[in-house]
């Protein structure tokens, strides 16, 4: 009985430890191809620079779409220059508008019958005058506020630049299939890995 027990051990441990040396074997090889296969691209990262997005707030202040050109969006300088040259276009238009009218009231109440609108009366010049004038003065706000947006896009810009996105912290929506009915399971998982 002790013989029988003693061989029964005996090979059970054998088993075991061959089991343990394939799966260690089975270990080493897949550790030696996973380098091979997958090789992480290196991204070059840049140091943090505390006084980056300071910097390209000024220069957007200074020369708007500097700052976009700092942050290398080359792509934003004609959409900043287009923004501030319809503001200014506008302004410009109604502002020339409001003083042909101005011009024309201020000429009748000298007297003068010769301009260009004998059928308005005074009052639609004042009008007239009231409507250009708050246009003229709703471009000027539109330009300045594009001004203003054109800093904090390249302080934004700048700040999101320096901010470290990596593959070790990812986000993938996966659909997996049911084995059995083969419906689809939906879920979401979040990788992190160290």
């Amino acid at each position: 009985m002790k013989i029988k027990f003693f061989y029964i051990i005996f090979f059970v441990l054998l088993s075991i430890q061959n089991v343990l040396s394939q799966e260690n074997e089975e270990l080493k090889v897949i550790e030696e191809e996973v380098p091979v296969k997958k090789k992480k691209r290196e991204r070059k990262i840049r140091p943090y620079e505390p006084l980056a997005p300071a910097r390209a707030a000024f220069y957007s202040a200074v020369l708007p779409g500097l700052g976009q050109v700092y942050t290398k969006k080359y792509w934003k300088v004609p959409i900043v220059y287009a923004a501030l040259g319809t503001g200014i276009y506008f302004y410009i238009d109604n502002n020339k508008e409001y003083n042909r009218f101005r011009d024309i009231y201020k000429r009748r109440l000298a007297g003068f019958t010769d301009d260009e609108f004998p059928n308005i009366t005074n009052d639609q010049l004042i009008s007239l005058q009231e409507r250009f004038r708050r246009d003229k003065e709703l471009s000027l706000l539109i330009t300045v506020g594009v001004y203003l947006l054109n800093i904090v896009d390249a302080n934004v810009t700048a700040h999101l630049l320096q901010y470290n996105v990596t593959e070790d912290l990812s986000f993938k929506p996966k659909i997996n299939f049911n084995e059995f009915d083969t419906r689809p399971n939906y879920g979401v998982s979040l990788n992190y890995s160290f």
